[in-house]
């Protein structure tokens, strides 16, 4: 009777072993995982930084092209009135 109660110790033992070493191999492949991902997010971050600082240069771009054709229509109207 001892020994049977022994050989399930000993056989739910293994299996916990068994059961932490599967978790330890989980956690290993997660946290490359999770690196991988914070790699491609760290990326991501920089590319949206990238675009916005981009998109901000044109959006300055365009407004300073607009002013020069708001100038240059000022400037016809006058020469208008001149000619009137």
């Amino acid at each position: 009777m001892a020994l049977d109660k022994m050989e399930a110790l000993e056989a739910r033992v293994r299996g916990l072993v068994e059961l932490v070493q599967d978790l330890k191999r989980v956690n290993a492949a997660l946290q490359v995982e999770l690196r991988a991902a914070r790699e491609r997010l760290s990326k991501q971050e920089e590319n949206n930084r990238r675009w916005e600082e981009e998109r901000a240069n044109i959006r300055s771009r365009i407004n300073k092209v607009l002013g020069e054709l708001d100038f240059l229509e000022c400037m016809e109207e006058s020469k208008e009135v001149a000619l009137d």
